[in-house]
């Protein structure tokens, strides 16, 4: 089948250099690391890792996780206690959500995108505040207006924090996601959370912060702590990707070229798509049964398109979930475009 599901968006995780990269390192090192960061579970290779990240993404000092959940959760539960406040927009990934739970902080969340709403929340807030979004929203396909975020939270005297696992590789001219897309200037940072397993195309997660958050998530992200360190393997196999993420400009260049092809098919068959400019298209039918029974359709037609219902997505909200790659090609997706008016046609 063709997948229009996965969240590949560079088609970097077949990449020869990348699986010898994480082959040659498996051969020389094994595959388990053993142990946790803090024990012996921290190779030669992680921390490699960890200082081509630092210079990748501007900041100070950067943090391996196992996986985007588990930092997610890491960061939010070792920086905030009872007694702080957590603001969150209201689409935020479950896993941002589920950190500020874990953390017993007081937990606030404003409509989706609403900077008079987020600005309103920090108004109200007297305690130590940390304001936590997506970069680019998993579900919408949109990106979190950054500079009002910032300004505000600044103004606040409020953290910020980034998810930035669909940003991250795909956004801005070197791949450096919603920071470069913003044009974010390095005084103004915030902590961000990226993950490999994306346009990155291995596996596992970061956070990138200043001295002080990452030194406290030494000490206090159990999520960290407590963990077995991913292999050396895929921290090899990151390495590599990182250079391609960085150096093969045309991989993000022809992904746009296919959004726009997607996106101008997709009007001229007169389908409503959201509001993205992301590599996730989604497009919306609002009845759970017509999204189940076009995903089944396109199914049957070699296309496999992500089908997302309640409670991943609001009441009524339901869609068909196109995320595009560039592995992908033009006939790909003229492909798609054909199968999506076959079915929408019958289904209608």
């Amino acid at each position: 089948m063709l997948s229009f599901c996965s969240n590949d968006y560079l088609g970097l995780a077949t990449h020869l250099n990348i699986k010898k990269a994480f082959i040659d390192t498996a051969n020389a090192e094994g595959v388990g690391s053993g142990a946790a960061h803090l024990l012996s579970g921290h190779s030669r290779t992680h921390q490699q890792l960890e200082e081509a990240l630092v210079e990748f993404t501007g900041q100070r000092r950067v943090l391996l996780f196992s996986s985007g959940y588990q930092a997610n959760l890491g960061v939010i539960d070792g920086l905030m206690s009872r007694g702080d406040k957590v603001i969150q927009d209201k689409l935020n990934h479950a896993s941002l959500l589920d950190g500020g739970r874990l953390s017993e902080a007081t937990q606030v969340r404003y409509p989706h995108a609403d900077m008079s709403a987020l600005e309103r929340r920090l108004v109200q807030t007297d305690s130590r505040c940390l304001v936590v979004s997506d970069g680019v929203f998993s579900m919408d396909g949109d990106i979190v207006p950054l500079p009002e975020l910032l300004a505000l939270s600044k103004k606040h005297h409020a953290g910020v924090l980034i998810d930035d696992a669909h940003g991250l590789g795909v956004l801005g001219a070197k791949g450096k996601g919603c920071l470069e897309h913003w044009q974010i200037e390095s005084d103004s940072l915030p902590i961000v959370m990226g993950t490999f397993g994306k346009a990155f195309g291995t596996a596992g997660a970061f956070v990138a912060a200043d001295e002080v958050v990452i030194e406290t998530l030494i000490q206090q992200s159990r999520t960290f702590v407590y963990t077995t360190a991913q292999p050396a393997a895929i921290a090899a196999a990151t390495l590599a990707s990182l250079e391609l993420v960085e150096t093969e400009h045309w991989r993000r260049e022809k992904l746009q070229a296919l959004i726009q092809q997607f996106r101008l098919g997709a009007k001229e068959l007169g389908l409503t798509l959201m509001d993205s400019m992301t590599a996730i298209q989604p497009l919306v039918l609002a009845d759970v049964e017509q999204a189940v029974r076009v995903g089944k359709a396109l199914e049957g037609k070699g296309f496999l398109v992500g089908v997302i219902r309640p409670p991943t997505v609001p009441e009524g909200a339901a869609r068909l979930r196109v995320t595009l790659s560039a592995a992908h090609t033009e006939q790909d997706v003229s492909q798609l475009l054909d199968a999506l008016e076959a079915v929408l046609c019958i289904a209608q």
